[in-house]
């Protein structure tokens, strides 16, 4: 299994860093990107103790933006942020050719990684699932996470295909939000596959397993004790992780479970004064009133709001 210390994880660490979350893209009021509001949540995300910003993720509406503005919200991260956090481009969608086209566009524009996420929609056979992948790996000479989410996708990364893409030598690691804890150990102890929690209702079963670190939403708001959780898992005090998982449990589920994720951090952002403004992009609609005093509400509970 890849724990901390061993070469796989030493790449890992390297390639991604531990403590990740998907930011959000701020968009102005006449729905342009708002880069100056790009790079204050860069900004803030790092501050926090993100040692790891995934650009463009799904988090960063990336079905709505264009391959140009990607691009560029990569360069103003990098330009705010400098060296101070891996910067993981989400590169993947259903198009392999683009996939492809876009993954060569974030190395040259100074991504350190990039996120392949499954085909979606077009539910492609296990096979297929591989062979994208691996095209994607092919086109650039970044290290590759795979994001295996089959809630969105339609379609799990199975066990047997995971074991295949370790064989890349460019293909390190994988989010994982497949929800199955148990072929995510299997993968773990199999292969060279280091894993990253995806969801963060199971960071810490995750972690204990053997994930190396988190990619997170609630990192917008948790950062610092999820930072803290993954040390302690390092450390093998299962104890102060469990009180850490216990003690942002009710802001983990503020965020997650009462509307699409982006949407809650950029009420949780508002909220806090990072944000001037939460608007989204179609399909997507900002937080309501009500959404909004539900997340504001929770981060007083928290104590990450003063009332």
């Amino acid at each position: 299994m890849a724990i901390l210390g061993d070469s796989a994880a030493a790449a890992a660490i390297d390639a991604f860093g531990t403590v990740g979350t998907a930011m959000v893209t701020p968009f102005k009021h006449d729905g342009t990107i708002d880069y100056p509001a790009v790079e204050k949540v860069a900004t803030h995300l790092v501050d926090l103790g993100n040692n790891m910003l995934v650009v463009s993720g799904t988090t960063g509406e990336s079905p709505t933006t264009t391959d140009d503005e990607k691009i560029e919200l990569l360069k103003v991260v990098r330009g705010v942020v400098g060296h101070r956090a891996k910067l993981i481009a989400g590169t993947g969608n259903n198009v392999t050719s683009h996939t492809i086209d876009l993954s060569k566009r974030s190395a040259a524009a100074g991504a350190d990684g990039i996120l392949v996420v499954t085909p979606y929609y077009s539910k492609p056979t296990q096979p297929a699932i591989a062979a994208h992948m691996w095209a994607a790996a092919d086109s650039t000479d970044l290290p590759v996470m795979l994001y295996d989410i089959p809630g969105r996708a339609g379609v799990p990364i199975r066990t047997e295909t995971l074991l295949g893409l370790a064989d890349h030598p460019n293909i390190l690691a994988v989010k994982d939000a497949k929800g199955d804890l148990f072929a995510s150990a299997q993968v773990m102890n199999r292969s060279s596959l280091v894993y990253y929690s995806g969801e963060d209702a199971l960071n810490l079963p995750l972690l204990s397993l053997g994930a190396l670190g988190v990619v997170s939403v609630a990192g917008h708001v948790c950062t610092p004790q999820f930072a803290d959780m993954v040390a302690a898992v390092v450390n093998n005090d299962l104890a102060t992780a469990r009180a850490i998982a216990l003690e942002t449990g009710d802001m983990v589920d503020a965020l997650m479970n009462h509307m699409p994720g982006v949407i809650s951090a950029k009420a949780a952002l508002q909220a806090q004064g990072i944000l001037d403004n939460r608007g989204t992009r179609m399909p997507l609609l900002p937080a309501d009133e009500e959404q909004m005093a539900l997340v504001t509400a929770q981060l007083t509970r928290s104590g990450y709001l003063s009332e």
